[in-house]
């Protein structure tokens, strides 16, 4: 890839990854933290792919703590930060805290010792470094009664965008909504801080009123009044990006946004979300493609693929992500095709019908006030 010509970012680039924690604590709550800590640690140390993690205390300020945690790379950890037993392990520790902070980051250069060949490019030398945007790409999925998604879609539609501007340095830039049958999917793009922009959003009177306005249609309840159940529900919902691309140049008039929805065979959705990735990487430089921009979000078993376009349908091949001969047949192998209301092995024939169930109902799309 050109980095001069793409922006790209990935979790699947090989680099190991260091997670940092910043966390500020409750007056009072530092011995519950440590206790929280060390069944935190014990617990994540049998998980695949981690490597290890350092307990740091400010000289400066002692209620605020720093936990660097090391991964082979990004996919393990992914997969455990969104299980139902990293909810758990970490519980107990959230009580503790007034505020905390994640920040993820790839491995690109070190010093004191060699690198690991995860960590290193073909050559041996060093990780590729990608030529970003200045932008955090984000989304949260959660589903509602069936029978209520025509309600919801009212209600999605309904609100007034937040104010842009977080403050000095974060601001908030798109927000699209999109659902397919009873599940919703919200994407957020940011410039500056994620956590900052997400909690300037939940301020908002017209988002907490389409909030509570949702909350007799989910099929998880919540109470936002309650802190713990809010978290819950959130990191439950959360659903990272782990690719993008975008080609470089002008962006063509009449671009349109769509969302394709991939639910996966049970324990395969890592896996379809590396291929959608692997092949999104490939087609950027074909400045032919239909596709001009494309996100990969994942969780669990679910994929969504967010696209900028100008008709899909002129090559859904392309559109979905379908580059080479016989992909069809291995998307074909890891979709949950029941899921989508396909039945049976998918070829390239089958494109134009896969599109037309994968495709999501766009709700809304829309870019923030300016403040």
């Amino acid at each position: 890839m050109n980095t001069s010509t793409y922006t790209s970012q990935s979790a699947f680039d090989g680099s190991r990854l260091r997670v940092i924690l910043l966390v500020d604590l409750h007056e009072g709550a530092q011995q519950r933290f440590l206790d929280a800590y060390e069944h935190m640690r014990n617990r994540v140390a049998s998980v695949p792919g981690h490597l290890g993690d350092q307990l740091c205390q400010s000289v400066e300020n002692p209620s605020q703590w720093l936990i660097t945690s090391e991964w082979a790379t990004a996919p393990p950890y992914l997969a455990w930060v969104n299980s139902e037993e990293h909810l758990e392990t970490v519980r107990p520790m959230q009580d503790c805290v007034r505020d905390i902070r994640s920040l993820r980051y790839n491995v690109v250069r070190e010093t004191g010792r060699a690198l690991p060949p995860t960590a290193q490019a073909a050559d041996g030398v060093h990780a590729p470094v990608r030529v970003g945007d200045g932008v955090t790409r984000h989304a949260l999925t959660f589903t509602v009664k069936p029978g209520s998604e025509s309600k919801v879609a009212d209600i999605l539609a309904g609100y007034a965008p937040p104010q842009a501007r977080a403050d000095d340095s974060t601001r908030l830039r798109r927000t699209t909504l999109f659902m397919h049958g009873n599940r919703v999917v919200r994407t957020v793009e940011v410039e500056g801080d994620l956590q900052t922009a997400l909690r300037h959003v939940s301020r908002q009177p017209e988002v907490r009123a389409v909030e509570e306005a949702l909350n007799p249609h989910l099929e998880q309840s919540r109470d936002l009044a309650d802190p713990a159940s809010a978290r819950a529900f959130f990191i439950r919902a959360a659903m990272p990006a782990v690719h993008h691309v975008a080609r470089g140049g002008p962006e063509p008039a009449g671009l349109r946004r769509h969302a394709l929805y991939y639910p996966a065979r049970e324990g395969c959705g890592m896996t379809l979300a590396r291929l959608l990735a692997r092949q999104d990487e490939t087609a950027a430089a074909d400045n032919a493609g239909p596709v001009h921009r494309s996100t990969v979000f994942h969780r669990d078993d679910l994929v969504v693929r967010l696209i900028d376009t100008l008709d899909p349908e002129t090559d859904p091949v392309g559109a979905l992500g379908l580059h080479g001969r016989r992909k069809a047949a291995v998307l074909g192998r890891l979709l949950d095709g029941a899921a989508l209301g396909i039945e049976g092995p998918l070829s390239d024939r089958d494109a134009t019908r896969l599109l037309a169930h994968a495709d999501m109902t766009l709700i809304t799309d829309r870019k923030a006030a300016q403040s």
